[in-house]
């Protein structure tokens, strides 16, 4: 829901998800921090800022589990990460400092560090809070260095499409290499056994509007990314 603009119905089934969770259970931690994204999509910064406070009184004495990668299990060491995306969607002011300390601290080196997936996800978080404070320039470099690591996930594209056309609307000279990159690095399926093309297109909507569409095509031979 939240990727496809539809902000009020994901509020809507996080708070009849935390109804229906186990008071303190990972499912009911992970609607509350939900209904905290959509609040923040819709750009409510006073509820965003509620929700994440009970996101933080829930995990307060939360013990980091056995197995931290576990898709359906809270981790209390991605909360900081958590809140940063949250904070930087909102547009709340908070979110250069938390946004920072995070980048600091998944990659001191600039290196990547040990959870480059993660560092590139940090980076464009950072990106978006920094074109809300009005620093458009840094946060292009950010998204530059985030798209060509090549560690931006499928999963996450429609953020760096995201941070793309926010620089753009911005007008930022630089935003034009970016868009380069983007096309460059947009991911892609394998064609099929038969060689046909199969197209992923990953469409950005902002402020209810569809602004920005990403497709990549990749054919017998070679590939063909376009960014519209």
């Amino acid at each position: 829901m939240l990727t496809q603009g539809d902000y009020r119905k994901a509020l809507d089934l996080s708070r009849q998800a935390q109804r229906v969770a186990p008071l303190g259970s990972s499912a009911h931690i992970q609607a509350t921090a939900q209904e905290a994204r959509a609040w923040a999509r819709m750009g409510d910064v006073l509820e965003t800022r509620r929700a994440l406070d009970r996101v933080e009184r829930l995990t307060a004495n939360l013990p980091v589990p056995e197995r931290a990668e576990h898709h359906y299990r809270y981790d209390p060491a991605k909360a900081a990460a958590y809140t940063a995306t949250t904070l930087a969607w909102a547009g709340d002011p908070g979110a250069e400092q938390v946004a920072r300390a995070v980048l600091a601290e998944l990659d001191p080196d600039g290196d990547g560090g040990a959870r480059p997936r993660r560092s590139a996800s940090a980076r464009l978080d950072l990106g978006l809070a920094l074109v809300a404070a009005g620093q458009p320039d840094e946060a292009t470099a950010l998204a530059a260095e985030a798209v060509a690591s090549g560690r931006v996930v499928p999963s996450n594209w429609w953020r760096a499409a995201e941070l793309l056309a926010r620089v753009e609307q911005a007008g930022v000279p630089e935003a034009v290499t970016l868009r380069e990159l983007c096309d460059e690095y947009a991911p892609c399926r394998r064609p099929t056994a038969d060689g046909a093309a199969r197209k992923r297109t990953v469409a950005l909507w902002i402020d209810g509007e569809r602004r920005v569409t990403l497709s990549s095509i990749e054919e017998g031979v070679g590939r063909r990314n376009v960014v519209r």
